[in-house]
């Protein structure tokens, strides 16, 4: 087994999702945080296992909701997020239909454009290089090209390969794979991923005003120095935090995106931006508040995903889906008049 120099073998350098952990990565304060966080996962995994019964089904309460944001455990999330989002009737609903996708004529520029993402989708992960035993671009492409069968108006968008590959890496399963992918591009995100990204868009800009109302100096500092929303925090809608926050912080954000919806995007990204507000507001130009906004998706602050989750229900405030809505409405109309 290969060893690094300080003695830290292979298995070790990989997390149980298959990344390998970067070279500055910081063992120490990782393993104190992990050895805190088993605690909360053993007691979590028991209170599901009692909710659940080995029964594959779960009606939605307030008890589930807080279950949900108290963290899934790993061995039934993919069960849920199948249940709450609405992905498990669907698949249900249309026995056959993902199969038929695949054995279905094809799109030839779909095809090369999914193709042409394949090596660049987490070239950190041992699970999706080529010698690998399975390899999980197969897999990928499969998951891909039939939703980009599947939803013609959308096809294929850069950001779509990262959300796949996490949806495959915890379900371990393609058909359910397409359905979640489904539930996330066709209604929990709403016109993210078409052509012309509206809904993306829209939803940065309703940041901007959120952000207006719960942090004005930072929309201030924004403002005066001509940055736009877009440059700092896209990433952080098209790839729903992926590559941008620690895996299991990423998990325990989508466990309540199943649940609850595209609000979650913006409590987290407020919570980022309210708890670093002084380190923020310490830029003075342009390129000083990107490289802040950087910095604010690093450190144990975002990796204890536990106590991080518990922040973003307290820190932004109350933050209801009628003003998101009424938000999105107005940003909307804006964006659609600057044509």
């Amino acid at each position: 087994m290969e060893r690094r120099e300080d003695g830290r073998d292979w298995a070790y350098r990989v997390d149980p999702y298959g990344f390998e952990r970067p070279e500055d990565f910081d063992y120490a304060s990782y393993e104190a945080f992990f050895s805190r966080y088993l605690v909360v996962l053993t007691r979590r995994a028991i209170k599901w296992s009692k909710l659940l019964k080995g029964k594959n089904s779960i009606q939605k309460s307030l008890k589930v909701k807080r279950y949900i944001r108290k963290g899934i455990p790993n061995e039934h999330r993919a069960l849920v997020w199948m249940i709450v989002s609405g992905a498990q009737t669907n698949m249900e609903q249309n026995p056959g239909y993902y199969h038929r996708l695949l054995e279905g004529e094809k799109n030839g520029k779909l095809i090369e454009a999914i193709k042409t993402d394949m090596n660049r989708t987490f070239p950190d992960n041992v699970k999706f290089r080529k010698s690998a035993d399975p390899c999980l671009q197969h897999t990928l492409y499969n998951v891909l090209v039939a939703y980009g069968h599947h939803n013609k108006a959308v096809g294929y968008c850069q950001g779509m390969n990262f959300i796949a590959g996490y949806l495959i890496l915890i379900t371990k399963n393609e058909e359910e794979s397409f359905w979640l992918l489904d539930a996330l591009i066709g209604r929990i995100l709403p016109d993210y991923y078409s052509p012309a990204m509206l809904g993306l868009k829209t939803d940065q800009e309703v940041l901007g005003e959120l952000v207006k109302m719960k942090v004005p100096a930072v929309a201030e500092l924004m403002e005066r120095h001509g940055v736009m929303w877009t440059l700092v925090v896209s990433r952080w809608f098209i790839c729903l935090f992926i590559d941008i926050l620690p895996v299991e912080t990423v998990l325990r954000i989508w466990d309540c995106l199943f649940y609850e919806g595209s609000k979650i995007i913006f409590r987290v990204a407020l919570t980022l931006i309210k708890q670093h507000q002084a380190f923020i507001l310490e830029a003075t130009n342009f390129p000083d508040i990107c490289e802040k906004f950087k910095q604010i998706t690093k450190g144990s602050f975002v990796t204890e995903c536990h106590s991080f989750m518990q922040k973003i229900f307290t820190d932004p405030g109350s933050l209801s889906m009628a003003t998101i809505n009424k938000l999105r409405e107005t940003c909307r109309e804006k964006l659609l008049s600057q044509g």
